[in-house]
């Protein structure tokens, strides 16, 4: 795997690291160092996805999207974040889950890998979804129409759904 010519800490914060790398060919490239991610869609036996609204401080906007998040606890691996997160943001434990795919999230300045999960929930909630979070409801085909007619703004929930449309089974 290539190394930088030369590569320097500039940032160093809670979530995030920014590198200043020297490349041939290139005067100075800033690299966004974090920690990878894990993301689930999921599917009640009813066959309704639960999705999260939430704001982001980022666009500054309320967004619908999976349940998702970092993969920063110690030892923790994607498919075990994918079941916490999803109980942590909705409240569903999952009987099954199962990989979808994954990706780079943006490769020109993140390192950021999303591993991209899907389950089939348990028929009801067992906790409360964390502070700030409203658990949406929408059947399966709704939302995969939505996904393939580009009105999915979140990239993850986007690839996601396209992902679980194109299988010819639910998990």
């Amino acid at each position: 795997m290539p190394e930088p010519l030369e590569s320097r800490t500039v940032f160093e914060g809670g979530w995030i690291r920014v590198d200043v790398e020297s490349w041939p060919g290139q005067e100075r490239y800033e690299v966004v160092r974090e920690h990878d991610a894990a993301a689930v869609l999921p599917i009640t036996p009813q066959g309704d996805v639960l999705l999260v609204r939430q704001f982001r401080p980022p666009i500054r906007q309320v967004l619908t999207e999976i349940p998702a998040g970092k993969l920063d606890v110690d030892g923790e691996d994607a498919p075990t974040c994918a079941g916490r997160e999803l109980f942590e943001e909705t409240g569903f434990r999952h009987d099954t889950l199962e990989f979808l795919g994954g990706y780079y999230s943006s490769a020109g300045s993140t390192n950021e890998y999303v591993h991209l999960f899907w389950a089939r929930t348990r028929p009801e909630a067992e906790g409360d979804p964390e502070a700030g979070i409203e658990v949406v409801r929408e059947p399966f085909d709704r939302v995969v129409a939505a996904a393939r007619g580009g009105k999915i703004r979140d990239a993850k929930t986007a690839m996601a759904l396209l992902l679980a449309g194109a299988r010819s089974t639910l998990p």
